[in-house]
């Protein structure tokens, strides 16, 4: 299986894929069609072999995961971090592999993180429209402008 590393322009190393690139090198069956994750014999990993061949609960111990992980739990955790860096529900399908939004729209549920950084990112764009131009605010006061972009009647100035 060839390994195709990040590309060069990205701005910082990404460990998980260096660490995914090594895994590929040293267990993957060869050519563009060779099994990432294989059992001790080279085949395919199935359910009933899985735990067995993979050590599943030994590891997820090691790890510091609870018990009672699965290895789908990973699947889940990696596209519930993508939705919350602000993957769109295309761009998490497209990843997951998926036709409909259906599954996708799992993963954009509201959190009081993502809420936060909305209500941060509308207080920015809020700051960057005022100014401190006094020759505009003088101008406002005499139109009876509150400064938000409110008219004397409320209503949105442009």
């Amino acid at each position: 299986m060839e390994v195709q590393k990040h590309p060069k322009h990205w701005s910082h190393e990404h460990v998980l894929v260096d660490e995914l690139c090594r895994h590929v090198e040293r267990y993957a069956g060869p050519g563009a069609e060779g099994l990432v994750f294989r059992g001790e014999k080279g085949a395919i990993l199935r359910r009933g072999n899985f735990g067995r061949s993979t050590k599943w609960q030994v590891v997820v111990a090691a790890a510091g995961l609870p018990a009672g992980f699965h290895f789908h739990d990973l699947r889940h955790t990696g596209n519930q971090l993508a939705a919350n860096s602000g993957a769109t529900t295309r761009e998490l399908m497209h990843r997951m592999g998926h036709g409909s939004m259906r599954a996708a729209l799992i993963y954009q549920h509201a959190t009081t993180d993502r809420d936060r950084s909305i209500a941060d990112a509308l207080g920015e764009l809020v700051d960057l429209g005022r100014t401190d131009d006094s020759a505009v605010e003088s101008k406002e006061e005499e139109d009876g402008d509150d400064g938000l972009g409110l008219g004397a009647g409320g209503v949105i100035a442009r």
